[in-house]
């Protein structure tokens, strides 16, 4: 169980520093979009410090195997959610992101969630926290293709409103969307975990192959990497993040819960312990602010799109050219008497 603890704060780490590697690196590159994506992985895969970013958030993912496999889905997410303040302490020391009051006092709220839902816990004997490994393969379906749509349909929504609106976005938006989409990418690692946990090296690949939770891996790789890259270029990673990972493990919370057919504590104080915990870490998305007022020296959006530096606007026709400033008028020559 504590094995758990441990790999659930080490991923949160690698995590953390996976995505301020990758936004440090996005904020260098010419501005990418998820109508390009060929172009956007060929500028970033020829980062090495991107790779290395990437690279972190695989090594979270083998992590989040570990934490799967010994810790009930719900207890899981109320750890992932305490990783917001490795996160945002590392956006404002590496990244100079500005932090709001309201985000300081986010900081205090997840910590002290991240103590109640540890202290829930517990291993062996009555009473011990039971890990479901298995979940009908049609309710699974049911639960995370719809989200899915759900995900793709509300980002495409907010490309569409900042292209007409054109204004600064808040990140919001694209957060719920791509949490959606990493809500389903949680789903399915806890399938891959239980079926390494139930079944051999040899009867897992075929058992694997069988079941949705690959497809739905790769699909939530592939549309999660290029909706996340585009996304996190724009926002504030102190911003974006949060509400991604909230909204990613309120849904893995519920849903993952209730498909898997784990069960919450008997016991009332460790029972109000792990929900009070998992609804104060959800609450960190209702104080997030919903629009970004911190400066951020960002290059002219036509720098952005041409590569062109930006020109000056030329002189409306209807106006007289601007001049220096006029000679003074010759004397007129004085008539006799």
């Amino acid at each position: 169980m504590w094995w758990g603890v441990a790999a659930a704060l080490l991923a949160n780490v690698l995590y953390s520093g996976g995505f301020v590697l990758e936004k440090r690196v996005l904020a260098t590159l010419p501005e990418v979009t998820v109508r390009r994506p060929a172009r956007l992985l060929r500028l970033v895969l020829g980062s090495p410090l991107w790779i290395g970013g990437a690279l972190a958030l695989a090594a979270g993912f083998a992590a989040q195997l570990v934490v799967y496999r010994t810790l009930p889905i719900a207890a899981a997410q109320g750890l992932f959610v305490s990783g917001l303040v490795l996160l945002v302490l590392l956006s404002a020391q590496v990244l100079g992101e500005e932090t709001s009051g309201r985000e300081r006092y986010a900081l205090g709220a997840i910590l002290l969630a991240l103590l109640m839902v540890v202290l829930s816990l517990r291993e062996g004997g009555p009473g011990a926290d039971a890990v479901g490994h298995a979940a009908p393969y049609p309710l699974i379906l049911l639960v995370c293709v719809p989200s899915l749509a759900a995900g793709v349909w509300l980002y495409a929504s907010a490309e569409r409103r900042a292209r007409r609106h054109r204004m600064p976005t808040t990140g919001v938006e694209y957060g719920v969307a791509v949490g959606l989409l990493y809500g389903v990418s949680s789903l399915a690692v806890k399938g891959v975990s239980g079926r390494l946990t139930t079944d051999g090296v040899g009867g897992a690949v075929p058992a694997l192959l069988l079941s949705p939770y690959p497809y739905l891996l790769l699909f939530t790789g592939a549309f999660g990497l290029v909706m996340s890259q585009a996304a996190l270029q724009r926002c504030r990673a102190s911003l974006i993040v949060p509400v991604c990972t909230t909204v990613s493990c309120l849904y893995s919370a519920v849903l993952g819960t209730l498909s898997f057919g784990e069960e919450l504590p008997d016991e009332p104080l460790r029972l109000a312990l792990r929900v009070a915990g998992t609804v104060l870490a959800v609450a960190v998305l209702l104080v997030m602010p919903k629009h970004d007022t911190a400066r951020r020296p960002t290059p002219a959006p036509e720098e952005l799109t041409s590569g062109e530096p930006r020109r000056p606007a030329a002189a409306d026709p209807g106006l007289p050219a601007r001049q220096g400033p006029a000679a003074p008028a010759a004397p007129r020559p004085r008539r006799g008497p």
